[in-house]
């Protein structure tokens, strides 16, 4: 059977329109630069604080279970996708390299208004 078609071979139409908050935003993309920062407006008139751009991280030491901030010098790999590494794009999951070591991405610095990381065993 055809899609968008009713078995006696009639149109389906769709019952009302597409709403705008169902619609998707543009990607917020934060690169290594300066840190700035900018508010958005949610559902309900909530705010949320986004990170444009960062070259500081939180960086949590596992050993010591202390945390401290350190400067970010470049994003060394990203594993989803491997262009944003060379854009030094800061994502969750990237490797980075600090001023403390190599860290991990722990959070989503698009959606909050740090970036958090954790330091890498093993140097």
């Amino acid at each position: 059977m055809d899609t968008g078609r009713k078995v006696s071979g009639g149109k389906l139409h769709a019952f009302r329109k597409g709403k705008k908050f169902e619609h998707r935003g543009q990607p917020n993309i934060v690169k290594l630069a300066k840190v700035k920062k900018k508010k958005v407006r949610l559902l309900g008139g909530n705010k949320r604080t986004v990170l444009l751009t960062s070259d500081t991280a939180n960086i949590l030491d596992k050993k010591t279970g202390k945390s401290s901030p350190g400067k970010i010098k470049n994003v060394l790999e990203t594993p989803s996708n491997r262009f944003w590494a060379r854009q030094n794009i800061l994502v969750k999951g990237s490797i980075i390299e600090t001023d403390k070591g190599r860290a991990r991405i722990t959070n989503r610095p698009s959606r909050e208004g740090s970036v958090q990381a954790e330091l890498l065993s093993g140097e």
